[in-house]
């Protein structure tokens, strides 16, 4: 069985990432599954279960100056709903601040450069080639940080 780490970047628009350190060149990218604007859990309690991952990697957020209050309940919402389909499945989770793992690649909080790194990660993949997937991006940087952690 090959080890599987999966990255979440939150959120209604964020992605799901499965990341598989002995075949290093390829990633698994999806965006969240959605029903009427909110996660679908069935979906995604599937997908965690299709793919086996021995650790989720989480972007541990909190809301941001000037958001408006609906947007941010929104977004609270989605982030406890992919939290709580993790733990539910009792996958072991770890959360991690946006500035300490974009510490680690030496990335700003600018989302274009993230976008970039995970293009020169994996060139052969076509999941980052718009401007606005830097949602996928993020999760699949976030997979990879799991899987380097944890020694693979």
């Amino acid at each position: 069985m090959y080890k599987c780490f999966m990255g979440i970047d939150p959120g209604a628009s964020g992605a799901i990432a499965f990341y598989f350190p002995e075949f290093p060149t390829k990633v698994s990218v999806v965006d969240f599954s959605l029903v009427d604007g909110e996660i679908n859990c069935s979906a995604l309690a599937d997908l965690i279960k299709g793919h086996d991952p021995q650790l989720v990697v989480i972007e541990q957020v909190h809301s941001m100056p000037k958001q408006g209050v609906a947007s941010t309940f929104k977004f609270g919402v989605a982030y406890g709903m992919a939290r709580g389909v993790v733990a539910s499945l009792m996958v072991p989770q770890v959360y991690v601040t946006p500035g300490k793992w974009k510490k680690f690649y030496g990335l700003t909080a600018e989302k274009e450069k993230s976008r970039e790194l995970a293009i020169q990660t994996w060139p052969a993949s076509d999941a980052f080639r718009r401007k606005k997937d830097h949602g996928r991006a993020e999760a699949a940087l976030l997979a990879l940080y799991g899987a380097k952690l944890n020694g693979a």
